[in-house]
């Protein structure tokens, strides 16, 4: 422990006391603690108040690291072995205690039993652990994971099995930019090797695994997604909440983000761009990893929450294995759901080699903006990314507007609504203008129902949108199945300029 550290404070892995206490279960509760998460220290002899150094009393150092020891032996269950040493600092000695994150969890303190003395660090503090967070912790000290347990409330459905096998091959051909004939055909037995079920006799038994990819009956594996004016929570603007299997609800609260924040314009030499006012693969990669990581055995769901001036992305339970902030920025990763991680890599969700927080902070660096922030909540974790860049002051969303349509320096809807009377229609074909209505009015609208509504063929929708898209006036932002229409107003008056 340096100087330094000391001066610095108190925080989730440092703990001051200006003497050891007579009653060893009072830091007996932290060092258990620093055990079940990702591990600490304990100084003994700085004043936690003022951070100054007071000192032990260098004839009863080795009295206390030995009472110190002993205490850690006869409380806490599983056996913890501490490194208890001492230092010199300021011409007075201190006694450190340092825990190293357990591989046997869940510590407690035998006195009081695993229930009531099973603890966790939060925000500095130790805190005695829920039924959901003890059953995490006793799965991580058994060495298995929850999404791998069969599940005895479902029974197996062949009918939804053979579903996931062919969303997986759909997933796997999208990835892989291949036609879907070209994909190795997924079959049950996949789903058994992946560890999606489990054979009992001739008979399949689903795992939570299964169950989460298919009619996904738990209550709180869903996402909570909203957005509020101004800075709280007060005021909804609109909200909504995704259910069903757990790879479909990445993609539905994806869009929910794109569709509430800004999207524009910017043109880089001659070439018109659209970009929005955050990293969509950087925002893609934290719903993920919310989904793929989280906690399922806690009793809440995963939250986006848009501010005015951030987007929030908080999934349940604490960080999996003692793995720190740091350590996962470096990119060391613990898998939490093996089973759910297994089957998103080969569907080409995510990469299983602990590069998530890194293409985010990556994803915002060559994005321009302010890198995200990594909040440890002790019993969640939380993502934020902030739609003001601090470096000059100036909101990101300055540059945007919140519509259906793309367009550079506009910011009111009868402004758009005169620069597509003035300048766009009077470009278009009596067909292109109904298209451009349609999808004015309707971004999300298919070919089919614009095909119905003009009294056309199919093809010939088709060929119209070509046409425009060959303009630059179409634009299609998001999946296949998922994005949206977008109308660049302002491609016109850039070809007018260009001239």
């Amino acid at each position: 422990m340096t100087l330094e550290e000391i001066k610095s404070g108190e925080s989730k892995n440092v703990e001051f006391k200006i003497k050891l206490p007579d009653d060893s279960k009072k830091y007996m509760k932290t060092i258990v603690a620093y055990a079940n998460t990702s591990g600490g220290k304990i100084i003994i002899g700085v004043d936690d108040d003022t951070r100054n150094i007071v000192g032990v009393d260098p004839s009863a150092v080795f009295q206390i690291m030995d009472k110190i020891a002993n205490a850690v032996s006869d409380m806490c269950v599983p056996q913890i072995i501490p490194d208890v040493t001492f230092q010199t600092m300021e011409e007075k000695c201190i006694v450190q205690i340092e825990i190293y994150p357990g591989q046997n969890r869940p510590y407690y303190i035998r006195s009081m039993g695993k229930e009531n003395g099973t603890y966790i660090r939060v925000a500095g503090t130790s805190r005695p652990v829920d039924e959901a967070i003890l059953k995490d912790l006793q799965y991580q000290g058994a060495g298995k994971s929850y999404d791998e347990i069969v599940n005895v409330e479902t029974d197996y459905d062949e009918r939804q099995a053979l579903k996931l096998c062919n969303d997986i091959q759909k997933y796997i051909a999208e990835s892989r930019g291949l036609p879907i004939s070209k994909v190795r055909k997924i079959a049950v037995t996949n789903l058994e090797n992946w560890g999606f079920l489990k054979k009992s006799g001739q008979n399949y038994l689903p795992t939570n695994a299964f169950v989460l990819c298919t009619n996904n009956i738990f209550r709180f594996a869903r996402i909570q997604c909203a957005l509020f004016k101004g800075e709280d929570r007060a005021v909804f603007v609109d909200k909504r909440e995704f259910a069903g299997p757990i790879y479909n609800q990445i993609e539905e609260a994806y869009q929910f983000v794109l569709k509430h924040i800004n999207l524009g314009a910017t043109i880089d030499g001659i070439v018109r761009k659209d970009k929005y006012e955050l990293p969509p693969e950087s925002i893609r990669e934290a719903i993920i990893n919310s989904v793929c990581h989280r906690c399922y055995l806690e009793h809440s769901c995963v939250q986006i929450a848009i501010y005015d001036s951030r987007v929030e992305i908080t999934s349940p339970g604490m960080l999996y294995g003692g793995l720190t902030v740091e350590q996962a920025i470096a990119g060391r990763s613990k898998i939490r759901n093996v089973c759910i991680a297994e089957l998103f890599s080969r569907m080409g969700i995510i990469e299983q080699w602990g590069t998530g927080f890194q293409r985010m902070i990556q994803g915002c660096r060559e994005y321009g903006v302010q890198g995200p922030e990594f909040v440890d909540m002790g019993d969640a974790f939380r993502v934020i990314f902030y739609r003001r860049n601090v470096e000059t002051g100036t909101e990101n969303k300055d540059r945007f507007i919140k519509t259906g349509t793309i367009i550079a320096n506009t910011s009111t809807e009868s402004e758009i609504t005169d620069k597509v009377e003035d300048d766009l229609f009077s470009a278009l074909s009596d067909t292109e203008k109904k298209v451009v209505r349609l999808i004015l009015k309707n971004p999300e609208i298919t070919q089919d129902k614009m095909a119905e509504i003009i009294g056309m063929s199919k093809n010939g929708i088709r060929y119209v949108m070509n046409k425009l898209k060959n303009r630059g006036i179409l634009v299609r932002v998001g999946a296949t199945k998922k994005g949206k229409w977008f109308i660049d107003l302002g491609s016109k008056a850039s070809e007018e300029e260009s001239i």
